[in-house]
């Protein structure tokens, strides 16, 4: 525990680069725009020092450190930074009963806790009943999704602020400031083409923090030399010192960033066509380059329901329980579960029956007029929904002989419109000879009347 030691912002050229160039306001931060844009809530937040309790939801190296810092710097509160690897339930528990104290004074205390993640339940609890009565703003960072990893009770007081992965072009600011400020190496002439400075900017992948320690590598390892006119020294960055500092991600990012899509194109693509090995392949390609195994297990759930389906629903259990061995163990041993979710995708029946049903539905969606949701299938919850005729008519299937209601669930300029159309293969034609049932018994229902 200690109070904003953290955020120190004084020069110290034994700190990192990306240390040294952390953003000291609002004006120097780089991204985020929905959040810290002019007019945004977050920044009316900080520039008013009336912040509630939150939460900063996002990966590496996107700001939530930094927004921290800047609020530690523009508020009037006393503001103490937690370690949820070093503090313990006693230490939390010190603090409260500090800020309880100076709550009675009129004084506020904001807590910032870094991977809150980190902490178990009992140490979360504890500052449950403090930031319930206000003696605490609590700020917590994460790269976790916090409504798995952080208490119900406390996420429910907290305002969730989600950080985007910054953009190539954010990236390429960051890495352009580091040259030129003299936190960074604007006190050395440092020549870097911009193409580089691009080709930086996709290998980092949204992650300032990459960026500007591997720009600081790439200026370590450059040629110096000495400029012949008044002798003063050259630091010539180049195309050789990117990819020697990212070797292996170098495989992967060109300076546009295409090979990014045009990998996981081929991996999408080879599945598609049940083609398991060259699958198998493109999958290694992006791994052994350093990709994200999450992406590509977000990927692999999206085709399991976009190309496999109701062909075989087990597809996408499969591709969930890869996604989440990804989360849970990472790198490399995570690569098995992918394979085995990739290989099962590829040799899967194939139907695109789902997707096709949601782009038509989409369509008349957004094309129709809004029609309201019929009375008969509204719910009628207090005693003037009832008077409104809200769920008069309806039929609740399980009463009856089929367990189907003759009811039409279709607004009515929609009536009769069919959006699934099933596959044959796999396990389709079942749900297909079912659906097909359905249909023919509400037709013969709606004949009889």
């Amino acid at each position: 525990m200690s109070q904003i030691s953290i955020f120190e912002t004084e020069k110290n050229n034994n700190q990192p680069l990306a240390a040294r160039m952390r953003p000291r306001s609002l004006d120097e931060f780089v991204g985020q725009k929905h959040l810290v844009g002019e007019g945004k809530v977050l920044r009316n937040l900080i520039e008013r020092d009336s912040v509630s309790s939150m939460i900063f939801w996002g990966p590496p190296g996107v700001g939530k450190t930094t927004l921290a810092q800047i609020i530690a710097a523009s508020t009037n509160a006393q503001f103490i930074n937690f370690s949820a690897v070093t503090s313990g339930i006693k230490e939390i528990k010190t603090v409260m009963q500090q800020a309880d104290k100076m709550t009675a004074i009129g004084a506020r205390t904001i807590v910032f806790v870094d991977e809150i993640h980190r902490f178990n339940k009992a140490q979360q609890d504890a500052f449950l009943p403090f930031v319930e009565k206000g003696s605490i703003v609590l700020i917590g960072a994460t790269t976790e999704n916090p409504s798995f990893e952080v208490n119900g009770a406390l996420l429910s007081r907290c305002k969730v602020f989600v950080l985007h992965q910054l953009e190539q072009d954010d990236i390429a600011e960051l890495v352009r400031n580091a040259v030129r400020d003299p936190r960074g190496f604007g006190d050395q002439d440092v020549r870097i083409d911009e193409d580089v400075i691009m080709a930086l900017a996709a290998f980092a992948n949204g992650d300032a923090r990459t960026a500007l320690s591997t720009l600081e590598m790439m200026i370590l390892n450059a040629d110096y030399t000495n400029d012949p006119a008044d002798g003063h020294e050259i630091i010539n960055v180049t195309t050789e010192d990117f990819e020697q500092c990212t070797s292996r991600k170098s495989l992967l990012y060109d300076k546009q960033g295409e090979e990014h899509y045009n990998l996981i194109s081929a991996l999408h693509k080879s599945m598609r066509n049940s083609d398991a090995d060259a699958a198998v392949y493109w999958l290694a390609r992006m791994l052994e380059s350093g990709e994200d195994p999450i992406y590509i297990a977000r990927r692999v759930t999206r085709f399991a329901a976009e190309d496999v389906g109701l062909a075989d629903p087990r597809a996408l259990e499969l591709s969930v329980a890869a996604f989440q061995a990804c989360h849970l163990i990472g790198m490399p041993e995570c690569s098995v579960h992918l394979t085995e979710a990739v290989v099962y995708n590829a040799l899967a029946p194939k139907s695109n029956a789902m997707e096709v049903a949601y782009m038509e539905a989409a369509r008349d969606a957004n094309a129709s007029i809004a029609e309201p949701v019929p009375l008969h299938i509204r719910n009628a919850p207090t005693r003037l929904m009832k008077e409104l005729d809200y769920g008069k008519g309806y039929v609740y299937a399980h009463d009856t002989e089929d367990k189907i209601a003759d009811m039409e669930c279709l607004p009515d300029n929609l009536r009769g419109r069919e959006y699934y159309h099933p596959g044959n293969q796999g396990f389709e034609p079942r749900f297909k000879e079912r659906y097909e049932s359905i249909k023919k018994w509400r037709e013969e229902h709606r004949n009889k009347k």
